[in-house]
């Protein structure tokens, strides 16, 4: 197979306040919006891949366990403990966590979805 492009969607609930999160809170690029009747969704590049924001979801005031949601976004960066004090600086819920194969910052998003940082710094070894 020859993939052009792999990526994943996320439907939510507080579909506004997730788009404004991952855009302007954790910074993705948006590669399209599309706002018309019955469709309504934002898609943001992320690295080599795409998220896709849709509405149709359940939020969870809560972050969501795994039975509502076995899935955790996770977005690997150079340095976990600046971007995570980034984060806090715009009122993001953030624990940061030392693991001996690595760093990780865990957070959620508007709608209660798991989301975590992790260091590049031992990935796949």
């Amino acid at each position: 197979m020859n993939y052009s492009m792999a990526g994943m969607i996320l439907f939510t609930e507080n579909y506004r306040e997730c788009v404004d999160f991952y855009g302007s809170i954790l910074e993705l690029e948006v590669l399209h919006q599309i706002d018309r009747p019955g469709e309504t969704l934002t898609t943001f590049l992320l690295g080599d891949t795409y998220l896709m924001v849709e509405s149709g979801g359940v939020a969870s005031k809560e972050p969501k366990t795994l039975e509502q949601s076995p899935v955790k976004l996770r977005f690997n960066v150079q340095d976990v403990r600046a971007t995570a004090d980034l984060l806090l600086k715009r009122e993001v819920d953030v624990k940061v966590t030392e693991h001996t194969w690595g760093t990780t910052a865990e957070f959620v998003d508007p709608d209660g979805n798991r989301c975590a940082l992790r260091s590049d710094k031992g990935f796949g070894e």
